[in-house]
């Protein structure tokens, strides 16, 4: 049914990531799919132009939270109940929705699941991120409370 499953996840978000993982495990374990998690780092380049940082200061930043990211990540792999061999991240800067969906373009994967929150009036019926990737996204995308 499913090759690659991508789980774009957001590690501050622990309700939202187990909810998306736990689907991930179950359609991956009947379909053989690979899981590949994703985290997305905003972009702080706006920050140096706006408010004059250095651009050193930001490098040593943008470093830092990719590092740490990563070890986040490679937490919650551990606890994820399939092969260490199907299971698989990345850590990028940038826009959510963009970086998931040229992620998801990138790793040729067929289904999308994310965690959606309760939304507000501003986003309607969807969280802002998973509204958005489930509005530009040409792929299947599952969306998890």
């Amino acid at each position: 049914m499913y090759n690659t499953i991508l789980v774009p996840i957001d590690i501050a978000e622990d309700i939202l990531t187990d909810n998306a993982i736990k689907h991930a495990e179950y359609l991956a374990k009947i379909s053989g799919a690979k899981v590949h998690l994703f985290h997305s780092v905003p972009d702080i380049s706006r920050f140096s132009v706006n408010y004059s940082y250095h651009y050193d200061l930001l490098s040593a930043f943008a470093k830092k939270a990719i590092a740490n990211s990563e070890e986040d990540l490679k937490k919650v792999i551990e606890h994820i109940d399939l092969p260490k061999d199907r299971v698989s991240f990345s850590v990028a800067f940038g826009s959510p929705r963009d970086k998931v969906l040229s992620t998801a373009r990138e790793i040729h994967a067929d289904l999308i699941i994310v965690g959606s929150r309760r939304p507000d009036i501003s986003t309607h019926l969807l969280g802002s991120n998973a509204s958005g990737i489930v509005g530009y996204a040409n792929i299947s995308v599952l969306v998890v409370r």
